[in-house]
């Protein structure tokens, strides 16, 4: 099961010390908007996302259709396709998308541990 590019979504309490403890570990802004609280940050292919008062916990992340540089894969399996096998397999899924829908959705998971899983689907 391919979900596509992986990155870390942290919950942080300071976004501008985050933003610079970051820089300081050699990662830049790829995007987002600090004065939203938000900012993904990249080291080669490292990706993490600094979110300040909009998760309750750290995120694993993935977008289906994305590449480490967001930019649009040819080929991927859609979110809703990704939901499908998740069924079968029983994995239980906390928020799901519209199987019927098309375009951008996400679900959300958990792991055994509770470790919440996005599977965020942007195009």
């Amino acid at each position: 099961m391919q979900l596509g590019n992986f990155s870390v979504s942290l919950n942080v309490k300071d976004i501008q010390a985050s933003k610079s403890f970051y820089e300081n570990l050699g990662f830049s802004i790829f995007g987002g908007n600090i004065d939203q609280n938000w900012l993904i940050m990249k080291n080669g292919n490292a990706t993490i996302g600094l979110f300040q008062g909009m998760f309750d916990k750290n995120i694993l992340t993935f977008n289906p259709g994305w590449d480490e540089n967001a930019q649009t894969l040819e080929n991927f399996a859609d979110i809703r396709e990704l939901q499908k096998q998740l069924k079968a397999s029983h994995v239980d899924i906390e928020t799901e998308v519209d199987e019927n829908g098309s375009g951008p959705g996400s679900i959300i998971l958990n792991d055994p541990d509770g470790n919440p899983i996005l599977i965020d689907q942007h195009i």
